[in-house]
């Protein structure tokens, strides 16, 4: 069970849970959703809203749900979830049942129509309002471009922070 906590009683320390112990990305309804593991990402504010940015490649599945859907999740899992969450990032939705594979349960935000995950520690439910594709013509440290060498560079999806939702 979750209960709504408000953006400034976050618990959490970005650079640790984004960065080192990943996230979920997941977007779409109950009928057809995906969901895929992410370690890059920022939370912050931006346009006076408090904000989640996450950056997806093309060719990742949840692209498809992110970019047509006006509501995503990020959440975040203890450890003990890690083979979860490793079949999250190693298999595509395209291809097998990852809500199966991993063994998470879906939860429906009713309020938002999205989905997140009954495991979570926290979830935040982020209203899409701004994306950007990554110009490598814009890259001032040259060493980025060996996070690409397929040249399959991300999106990024600005979603304001409409709720968090912290597990009791």
């Amino acid at each position: 069970m979750h209960k709504v906590i408000s953006v400034e009683e976050l618990p959490i320390n970005p650079f640790t849970m984004i960065g080192k112990e990943w996230m979920l990305i997941t977007a779409g309804n109950i009928n057809m959703f995906n969901m895929m593991t992410a370690s890059w990402g920022c939370l912050g504010v931006l346009w006076n809203r408090t904000v989640a940015i996450c950056f997806i490649r093309p060719h990742r599945y949840t692209y498809k749900f992110v970019n047509e859907n006006n509501f995503f999740s990020l959440s975040f899992y203890p450890e003990e979830y890690r083979d979860a969450l490793n079949v999250c990032g190693n298999y595509s939705g395209k291809d097998v049942d990852k809500v199966r594979l991993s063994g998470l349960t879906p939860v429906v935000d009713e309020e938002y129509k999205t989905i997140f995950f009954e495991e979570s520690e926290l979830a935040l439910i982020c209203k899409k309002i701004y994306f950007q594709d990554i110009n490598p013509e814009n890259f001032l440290d040259k060493s980025i471009f060996d996070n690409y060498p397929k040249k399959d560079y991300h999106r990024m999806f600005v979603g304001e922070i409409v709720k968090a939702l912290k597990k009791e």
